[in-house]
């Protein structure tokens, strides 16, 4: 019988086994993984696995060495934000529920933000990738919308709260086909 750890790294193999191996148009591809990297707080200095929305959204032309996450008030990000100032030329960390993943991505363009970032609501997903899809509105969206693993969004917003900082600092795309394998610092509650 396997351990948690375990059998998470089981079930994320055969996860990632099957995107590889399968061939329906819609299934996941290893090459549609985003990943960035959390420079601040350095209790968090991880690099995350994103993956991209897949029928709205723009692509990431421009590679940020260093731009603020910046996590959405209220989180869901549905309406009118009370932080909308800060998510400004930043990238917002919005949590899922309550409206399309559409709408959430265009509300944080509307605030000017560069790119969302949006985490599962179930805090205890960590291998689980969910595909973003356009909703019945007909609206686009021109920002990059990724979607993030709820154990991991929860991670990122619990260490800014006990550090009581408002946003993170991240480096966004971060190419780990050029990296060695011991400087990829994945969080430890997570198994690629």
């Amino acid at each position: 019988r396997l351990g948690a750890p375990g059998a998470a790294m089981l079930r994320r193999s055969l996860w990632l086994c099957l995107c590889l191996c399968s061939c329906p148009a819609r299934g996941l591809r290893i090459h549609e993984y985003l990943y960035f990297q959390v420079l601040s707080p350095g209790d968090i200095r991880y690099i995350f696995t994103a993956t991209l929305a897949k029928d709205f959204g723009g692509v990431f032309n421009t590679r940020y060495d260093q731009i603020y996450l910046v996590p959405a008030d209220p989180p869901e990000a549905c309406g009118e934000l009370n932080n909308g100032v800060f998510i400004q030329d930043q990238i917002a960390l919005v949590e899922r529920g309550g409206c399309s993943f559409l709408s959430k991505t265009r509300v944080i363009q509307e605030h000017g933000g560069r790119a969302v970032i949006i985490a599962d609501n179930a805090y205890d997903n960590d291998s689980f990738y969910i595909e973003m899809i356009q909703d019945s509105t007909r609206q686009t969206a021109d920002i990059p919308a990724l979607f993030l693993l709820g154990r991991d969004g929860y991670m990122i917003r619990r260490s800014l709260e006990q550090h009581g900082l408002p946003w993170a600092v991240i480096s966004i795309p971060v190419n780990v086909t050029s990296m060695p394998t011991y400087e990829i610092m994945q969080p430890p509650w997570t198994f690629w």
